[in-house]
C-alpha cells in the first residue's frame, strides 16, 4: 500500500497542472459544485495508477483541478463506500494520495438522514463530531510513521475555526445552518425506525454511509477537516421510507447552499 500510494502520487503530480492545498470530496447529488470551478484539468479514476473506482449512481468518478474563488483545489467527483465492497485501506486511498500530493485541508460533504426530531429535509447540517459505527477501522494494521502516530486523537476532528468560520457565514447569508453529530454506519440498506431512534439515543443527529473513513485518516495525516450534511429524509416514523433517487434530488435543491459555504470558506483555509 505505501509503495502503491508514492507511485500513484508521483504519477498524478507529473500530470497536476496546479499544486492545491485543498481538497474537496463531494456526497451524493452533490457534483454542481464543479461548474463553479475554473480552468479545469479532470483525470478520471479509471486512468490514475491502483485508484479504487467508483459504482455508485451519482458519483462520476473524476478528480478536477482548478481554481475555486481564485484558490486552488482538487475535487473529488465520487468517494468510495465500505458497502461497494472496498476495504477500508482501498476506499481511503485517495485521501492518502491527497495528502502525498500536498493537500492539507479537506472540505467534505455527504446526503445523510436526519435522526435530531427538529431537522426536516433539505436542511444543511455543520458536522462537529461524529460516532464511528463501521466495523472496521482505516488505520487498523501496520502503521507507518511517516503518516501519522499510532493512535492520533479525534478530540477534533472537525476544525473548530473553520466551524467558526461557516458559521458566521450562514450569518452574511442568512442561511439557517444547523450543527450536529455525524453517525457512520456500512451501509447499503438504509436504517430501520429502531435504528433511527438508537441513533438519536447515542448523541447522533445525522446518519450516514460514508465520511467518517476519510476523516479519520485526513486527520492521521494532519490534515483540517471540514464537513457538512445535507438531510435528504428524517427518520424514526414507521410510515417513513426513502431510495437513492430522491436523496440526490434533495441533495440538489441545496447544491447552492454548499457551494457558497465552499467558495465563501475555502480562502479562509489559507
Amino acid at each position: 500500500m505505501y509503495t502503491k500510494i508514492q507511485q500513484t502520487s508521483a504519477w498524478l503530480l507529473e500530470r497536476m497542472p496546479s499544486r492545491p492545498t485543498t481538497a474537496i470530496i463531494l456526497g451524493s447529488g452533490l457534483g454542481q459544485l464543479v461548474s463553479e470551478i475554473t480552468d479545469k484539468t479532470e483525470i478520471a479514476y479509471r486512468d490514475i495508477p491502483y485508484f479504487p473506482i467508483t459504482t455508485v449512481e451519482g458519483h462520476t468518478g473524476k478528480l478536477i483541478f482548478g481554481k475555486l474563488q481564485g484558490v486552488d483545489v482538487v475535487a473529488m467527483m465520487g468517494r468510495f463506500h465500505y458497502y461497494e465492497g472496498y476495504d477500508m485501506q482501498t476506499l481511503t486511498y485517495p485521501v492518502r494520495v491527497l495528502r502525498f500530493i500536498g493537500v492539507e485541508n479537506l472540505f467534505v460533504s455527504n446526503a445523510a438522514g436526519g435522526t435530531n426530531p427538529t431537522f426536516k429535509v433539505g436542511d444543511v447540517m455543520i458536522i462537529k463530531d461524529h460516532i464511528n459505527l463501521f466495523p472496521d477501522n482505516p488505520l487498523r494494521g501496520k502503521n507507518y510513521s511517516e503518516w501519522g502516530e499510532r493512535f492520533p486523537s479525534m478530540t477534533e476532528a472537525y476544525n473548530r475555526q473553520y466551524i467558526a468560520y461557516a458559521k458566521a457565514i450562514a450569518n452574511k447569508y442568512n442561511f439557517n445552518l444547523k450543527e450536529g453529530v455525524y453517525a457512520g454506519t456500512s451501509g447499503p440498506s438504509y436504517e430501520t425506525p429502531a435504528e433511527y431512534r438508537y441513533f438519536r439515543a447515542i448523541g447522533a443527529d445525522a446518519v450516514g454511509m460514508s465520511t467518517i473513513p476519510e476523516v479519520i485518516v485526513a486527520r492521521h495525516m494532519e490534515m483540517k477537516v471540514f464537513g457538512v450534511s445535507v438531510i435528504t429524509n428524517v427518520g424514526g416514523g414507521e410510515d417513513n421510507s426513502t431510495n437513492h433517487e430522491e436523496v440526490q434530488q434533495i441533495a440538489q435543491k441545496v447544491q447552492h447552499i454548499i457551494g457558497t459555504i465552499a467558495k465563501e470558506i475555502i480562502p479562509k483555509f489559507g
